[in-house]
């Protein structure tokens, strides 16, 4: 916890930080970036960059994080923390890189605030960033330690055995280990990322869920190509995955990690409830996976919502996944309907007529707009947030009242 010195400096100062915080993080990376170029090559990703999704990401979590503190100053927020610390552990954060991060965030702190951040101040905040640092790096030594794998070194060769399309804009790659070891353990729902070297000669990096069950040998990523919009780039990790990867290559992929997952034992007997919209049923797909491989009779609901049947990426395996699980139903929602989808509802997804089974865990996953909208839905159902778990692809840019 924060020093009663330290936290009534930064009680008075957060607004001030806070509102600063957009300004700050984009001159923190760019310097950083200027300086120490290497960081870019396998680090952090250019297009989250070039989007200014990382700059957010950041500057939430230091905002929510000194937050939190405040408004309850005998505990940590686990849960911000646990995201973060899966998130660092699959790129490969080491220890070392807080350092540096500490010197360039704090010399642009100093620059955009001046006179306000007096040798008091600077103190104070320093004692905030080494509490968040301190947690993360101990969150990320056991996650390594768990994984069996040395810190920052978690990648190993994989072979592409088989490449489907699954729909115009997503494939899936089913990988065995190159190296002909075991393959690491991994829980129903996480993620791993994919290390590529672009045409430039940088590597860069991207995290894809496990969307087939984690046991055995093989595992399978489901990609969608993401296209920029003009004011965004196009995905560089997903294009180059689409138009150059197939049967007998290798790629570079860390160990799973990810705090939202699905590791219940066979009699388990709590409904669950997997919301998804687009790409983001693939965690969905893994879990339903699991279950089936578990023979699970637990309650299972599925709710999907997609453009069209055309672009519901692993609509027949979710199918007949489904049709394996004794107690499992699914509701679909798409804008444009489709023959292939008789049962489907028309539009967004609307849980008004939907029953959701009492005591679900409920996991969450999609677009930043959609899984607001679904998550006060479901908490105007009933629903704890306690029960309400969600992924977020690419930077977390926080739900609002989730980071707590």
């Amino acid at each position: 916890m924060l020093s009663a010195e330290s936290e009534a400096l930064v009680r008075a100062t957060l607004p001030a930080v806070a509102g600063a915080l957009d300004e700050i993080t984009t001159r923190f990376y760019a310097t950083m970036f200027r300086e120490r170029p290497e960081l870019l090559d396998g680090m952090f990703n250019r297009g989250n960059q070039a989007s200014g999704a990382q700059r957010r990401a950041l500057a939430g979590s230091i905002a929510g994080f000194a937050t939190a503190l405040l408004e309850n100053p005998g505990t940590r927020p686990d849960a911000l923390l646990s995201r973060i610390a899966h998130k660092h552990a699959a790129v490969g954060v080491t220890d070392d890189q807080y350092t540096i991060v500490h010197k360039y965030l704090f010399g642009a702190i100093a620059d955009v605030l001046g006179a306000a951040v007096t040798a008091e101040v600077a103190a104070a905040w320093d004692e905030v960033y080494w509490l968040m640092a301190g947690a993360l790096i101990s969150r990320e030594a056991l996650l390594y330690q768990d994984a069996g794998v040395r810190p920052g070194g978690s990648w190993r060769p994989w072979t592409v055995v088989e490449r489907r399309t699954e729909t115009p804009d997503a494939v899936s790659f089913l990988l065995r280990p190159a190296d002909g070891e075991p393959a690491p353990r991994a829980r129903a729902g996480q993620y791993v990322s994919v290390r590529v070297r672009m045409p430039d000669g940088v590597h860069q990096l991207r995290q894809y869920t496990l969307s087939s069950d984690p046991g055995g040998e093989l595992r399978r990523i489901t990609v969608k190509r993401a296209t920029g919009d003009g004011a965004e780039p196009d995905g560089e990790v997903s294009t180059l995955l689409h138009e150059t990867v197939g049967e007998g290559d290798e790629l570079l992929l860390s160990a799973p990690f990810g705090d939202v997952f699905l590791d219940d034992p066979a009699d388990a007997v709590t409904p669950v409830v997997l919301v998804s919209a687009g790409i983001g049923c693939t965690p969905m797909t893994g879990i339903l996976a699991h279950l089936a491989a578990l023979g699970s009779t637990r309650p299972v609901l599925v709710l999907h919502a997609d453009g069209s049947p055309a672009d519901h990426a692993l609509r027949a395996e979710t199918h007949a996944l489904v049709e394996r699980l004794p107690h499992a139903r699914s509701v679909f929602w798409y804008e444009r309907p489709g023959p292939e989808e008789p049962d489907a509802r028309t539009g967004l997804m609307d849980l008004g007529d939907t029953e959701v089974p009492d005591g679900a865990t409920v996991f969450l996953c999609g677009s930043l707009p959609f899984m607001r909208s679904v998550r006060g839905q479901l908490l105007a159902a009933g629903v704890s947030p306690r029960r309400i778990r969600y992924e977020v692809f690419g930077p977390d840019l926080w739900l609002p009242g989730t980071a707590a």
